[in-house]
């Protein structure tokens, strides 16, 4: 990347940062950024989300960004989670290039410009791989090791810490992906559908210095459905009709089973469970039914429509720079907040 690239509203990088609860690390943090991205020759912006935090962090944040025109605070009125503060941080971002990194230090900021000189090799998604994970072995880093496995044997992406925040997107690829749930780790298997250029570097990880991890065991149910949501996005986001009929036959079959076993049950001694076998079958077969329609609804969307996911900026009660103050960035934005709360 090369410096004086960009114009007035498009900026070279853009360093993305979800908070909660993150008082003690955040200036800390805020100054390793600086420091990082201030001495490229580049033309960058901070951009801090905070996740409706519920200690200082989000007037901490608006105290520096009043000082420094590089740095842009988004609020969530309540807590929304990683993901949509991720998302909205990439909605409002400006830069070609986004930096998306966590709040509590672990993720080292100094790493940054490894990240830009890979994507000078051309490519699109550069993650970050925490060789020497500073985590709790038990809870943390064999639950990690166990997913990253799964996740590259079923999207056939293999990154080996899909769960690090920090990575580095361009805007054009990033932008408009659909994120929830937890949902931006699988961001190199979703972009992986439009041919997007992936690589992995090794990156510094440390101890985590202040409080406890906002995330454990308690949202791995959570990663797996979403694992689920992406094996049908990257392998049947052209054929729902094909995805619903697999799902289809077993209950097809185990329809026609019961049937079957019903009918026969009529000409002997089993003739008294005849009848709630058969509607068990008949459950089985309108289930059947359900999918198959459930598909060509999804074929005929897929064939004539253009289904887009809301944006989750829309989450979003506050939007501060140091020239606009306390200012919401949408009307409408923060009446649909108003709305989730």
């Amino acid at each position: 990347m090369q410096p004086g690239e960009s114009d007035k509203t498009t900026l070279d990088i853009s360093v993305i940062v979800p908070l909660y609860n993150e008082e003690e690390s955040l200036v800390p943090l805020y100054e390793s950024i600086v420091k990082s991205v201030g001495g490229l020759g580049l033309e960058y912006e901070i951009v801090f989300v905070d996740d409706g935090s519920k200690d200082s962090t989000f007037a901490m944040a608006r105290d520096l960004s009043e000082r420094d025109p590089h740095l842009r605070v988004i609020k969530f009125r309540k807590n929304y989670g990683q993901t949509p503060a991720m998302a909205a941080g990439i909605d409002h971002a400006r830069g070609r290039v986004l930096i998306t990194m966590d709040g509590d230090l672990q993720n080292d900021p100094g790493d940054i410009p490894l990240f830009l000189e890979k994507m000078d090799e051309g490519y699109d998604i550069v993650v970050g791989w925490r060789f020497n994970r500073q985590d709790k072995l038990i809870t943390r880093k064999i639950p990690s090791q166990i997913a990253n496995w799964l996740i590259g044997k079923v999207t056939g992406v293999p990154i080996k810490d899909n769960g690090c925040s920090l990575k580095a997107f361009r805007a054009n690829v990033i932008k408009g992906v659909p994120l929830y749930s937890e949902m931006h780790r699988f961001i190199p298997a979703m972009t992986s559908l439009t041919g997007a250029r992936i690589a992995e570097i090794k990156v510094r990880h440390h101890a985590r210095k202040f409080g406890e991890s906002k995330y454990g065991l308690s949202r791995i149910y959570k990663v797996l459905l979403d694992l689920l949501t992406i094996k049908t996005i990257v392998s049947f986001a052209s054929r729902p009709l094909l995805w619903f009929a697999i799902l289809a036959i077993p209950a097809a079959l185990l329809s026609v089973t019961l049937l079957l076993t019903s009918l026969f049950g009529l000409f002997s001694d089993v003739g008294r469970f005849s009848v709630p076998i058969a509607g068990t079958g008949v459950l089985f077969g309108a289930l059947a039914f359900f999918l198959l329609m459930g598909g060509a609804v999804g074929e005929l969307i897929y064939k004539t429509g253009d289904l887009k996911l809301g944006q989750l900026s829309s989450l979003t009660a506050r939007f501060l720079t140091r020239k606009e103050g306390s200012v919401s960035a949408n009307h409408n934005n923060v009446q649909q907040t108003e709305q989730l709360d």
